[in-house]
């Protein structure tokens, strides 16, 4: 039976479109899905028609954004956060019936190969549906403290804890990614770690999660935390902040959060510009810096102790710990697949609200 594909087909247009029904080749296996988690941020910047890979390509030789643009529609690779179970497998690395997370978008399944793609092997008793977080949005905030760690250590990291360790912490944005990256930061022994986002329901859920809270709206966040972290005379504020909401106005103030000489660990991504970031104000007199962590690079010097599978192992470590939870608190929709376009158009019209979307199969 063929698979099914949910695609863009173009702008603000969403569709299920059949896959050609190919063999499964020698050495390979086919996935067949159970969930797919939605991370609507990304995603839903492909159907905005905002992505910046729809208007420009990259190139990498030279790093530079510019040229013929990369990505056309149709987008047919929707969706990173998949949770399949092996079936039909001619490859002695995955066994029939091994449930694992994966990277290939929302789809009923998928023909994969051991040498071609990212296979993550889910252990038993784990929640299934956890998985989703397993392949690439838990090492995206893993990475995040692992880049905190290089900041303060260098090529001498041996832990995530190397981080935030008796650090105290600030997390911008109460999404998916800061409600990770901030239980990871608990789990690995932070002195303190407070999320900061504007929607109350999203802080709810942070609370819920055993983390405190500050509104940025209710008084000046920056001058909360000042007052409350000193280190020394002209000394306030977080040893790290992590900044995960894709709006230059939390970069901002991310940056207003931080001690002297401190740095931003920026997760978010930014579709547009940044005309809130006042480099000559707290970024200038502060001596401040921002590192991005998105999960493309690890820091230099680390690339061989620290690939992306020990950052996929130290996610399942923080799904033991709080899986319970997060299933309970994150996961906020479970949608069959044949709904999953009007999903995401009820996201990006903003007619629905959901934390983490997980589309069925």
């Amino acid at each position: 039976m063929a698979d099914r594909n949910l695609i863009v087909a173009g702008p603000g247009r969403l569709e299920i479109a059949d896959v050609a029904a190919e063999d499964v080749p020698d050495g390979g296996f086919h996935a067949r899905t159970l969930f797919s988690g939605v991370s609507a941020g990304t995603e839903l910047t492909f159907l905005k028609g905002t992505n910046p890979a729809l208007h420009a390509g990259f190139d990498g030789a030279l790093g530079l954004f510019g040229g013929p643009p990369e990505q056309a529609y149709p987008v047919t690779r929707l969706g990173y956060m998949e949770v399949a179970r092996i079936e039909d497998s001619r490859t002695p690395a995955w066994k029939d019936g091994t449930v694992v997370a994966m990277t290939y978008g929302h789809r009923t399944g998928y023909h994969g190969h051991p040498l071609r793609d990212r296979v993550v092997p889910l252990p038993p008793g784990l929640d299934p549906v956890l998985g989703i977080y397993a392949a690439h949005m838990g090492p995206i905030c893993a990475n995040g403290l692992l880049h905190a760690a290089a900041d303060r250590f260098g090529p001498a990291v041996r832990s995530l804890a190397d981080g935030v360790s008796g650090c105290r912490v600030a997390v911008v944005g109460a999404g998916v990614v800061g409600l990770l990256t901030a239980l990871f930061a608990r789990l690995h022994g932070a002195a303190s770690v407070v999320v900061v986002d504007p929607t109350a329901s999203r802080r709810a859920v942070a609370e819920s999660l055993g983390l405190e809270t500050l509104d940025p709206d209710d008084g000046d966040a920056a001058v909360v935390l000042k007052t409350r972290w000193r280190h020394a005379d002209g000394d306030r504020g977080a040893d790290v902040v992590f900044q995960c909401r894709g709006q230059a106005a939390a970069l901002h103030l991310a940056l207003r959060l931080l001690r002297p000489q401190g740095t931003v660990i920026d997760l978010a991504f930014y579709p547009g510009g940044a005309d809130e970031v006042r480099l000559g104000e707290e970024f200038h007199h502060n001596g401040l810096a921002v590192r991005c962590a998105q999960i493309g690079r690890v820091p230099r010097g680390l690339a061989h102790a620290w690939d992306r599978e020990r950052l996929s192992a130290a996610t399942i470590d923080l799904l033991r710990a709080d899986g319970d939870a997060i299933r309970k608190h994150l996961v906020t929709a479970m949608v069959p697949f044949e709904e999953a376009p009007a999903l995401l158009q009820d996201l990006a019209e903003r007619r629905r609200q959901e934390l983490q979307a997980v589309i069925t199969f």
